[in-house]
């Protein structure tokens, strides 16, 4: 019996699925530039420019997850493996990495911490709903016709927002709208967008057209 070669799981990997990786290497990216942000103590230029630079790699990863899925489908490979992949790689993208760029901007609060928490949870509990009823969207089609809730990829609008507040420099102590002292903890109340933006991601009254 042949052994199998180290690294051959990479050789079932289809061109969409380095796409896919492509997306999850991308949101990593940001979070490792929230971190370098916060390391350096963040609120000198230079500092923002690292910040823009990971909140940069949002859209970037935005194209690479469009791009995948139009390739599976161009080639005919769809696939378990690279359904559970794009699912993986839009939890750092679009969850983990736009919650880690909110709180690099200053929403450090005990209450904007609970947020930020819900809205990651929100987005891995879309995702994970989406994996399990996509055959049954399809209606008997290969294609989803409609997504339940708004995607996960719709926090880049959230990304955006925070690009401009840092290229203005309204960050941190200055972050738009200011800070509420709710009972022990702090809150940001510009944090409730991720707590909209969660909300949105797990209606089941709410359908999309999926394009």
């Amino acid at each position: 019996m042949q052994r199998p070669r180290h690294f051959s799981m990479l050789r079932d990997f289809q061109l969409a699925d380095w796409f896919t990786l492509a997306n999850a290497f991308c949101g990593t990216g940001a979070i490792f530039a929230a971190m370098r942000f916060l390391l350096e103590g963040g609120t000198s230029a230079d500092g923002r420019s690292d910040l823009l630079v990971g909140m940069a790699l949002i859209p970037l990863a935005f194209i690479f997850d469009a791009l995948d899925g139009r390739i599976a489908r161009w080639r005919k490979v769809a696939s378990t493996l690279g359904r559970e992949l794009d699912s993986l790689a839009d939890v750092i993208s679009f969850g983990v990495a736009p919650a880690a760029l909110g709180y690099a901007c200053g929403m450090q609060g005990g209450w904007d911490w609970v947020v930020l928490s819900y809205f990651v949870g929100c987005g891995v509990s879309r995702l994970a709903r989406y994996n399990v009823t996509a055959e049954t969207l399809a209606d008997g089609g290969d294609k989803v016709k409609y997504f339940e809730g708004t995607p996960i990829p719709s926090s880049l609008a959230i990304v955006i927002l925070l690009a401009v507040a840092a290229y203005q420099g309204s960050i941190g102590d200055g972050l738009w709208l200011g800070a509420w002292q709710l009972g022990p903890w702090q809150l940001h109340p510009l944090v409730l967008v991720y707590a909209l933006s969660g909300s949105l991601m797990i209606s089941k009254t709410l359908h999309i057209p999926k394009p």
